[in-house]
């Protein structure tokens, strides 16, 4: 019998937002076309949550502007992306996770 090697799961990006931020929903459109690109679909669990709905969530995880982008591995907050950031930009930071 083989072993098969145990697949660690996607890092989780946690997407921090608001509906009445311009700028949020402006970063979201730009996560959604980093995460097209080269089909980098599954590189994240990917969930969005509105400060203002889940206060204690941004609370939890120090979300002090919105957008922030956390992205977790390994139960641990391995990378923080605080307000407005261009497409090459999240690029850049996401870049350990994505093809």
């Amino acid at each position: 019998m083989a072993i098969q090697p145990v697949k660690a799961p996607p890092a989780r990006l946690l997407y921090f937002s608001s509906a009445r931020s311009g700028p949020a929903r402006r970063v979201e459109a730009f996560v959604d076309q980093v995460m097209q690109e080269r089909q980098n679909h599954q590189a994240f669990r990917r969930y969005t949550i509105d400060v203002e709905s889940q206060p204690d969530l941004a609370e939890r995880f120090h979300v002090n502007v919105v957008p922030t982008i956390l992205v977790i591995d390994d139960r641990k907050v391995v990378r923080r992306i605080e307000g407005r950031v261009s497409v090459p930009e999240l690029r850049r930071q996401l870049s350990p996770w994505l093809r």
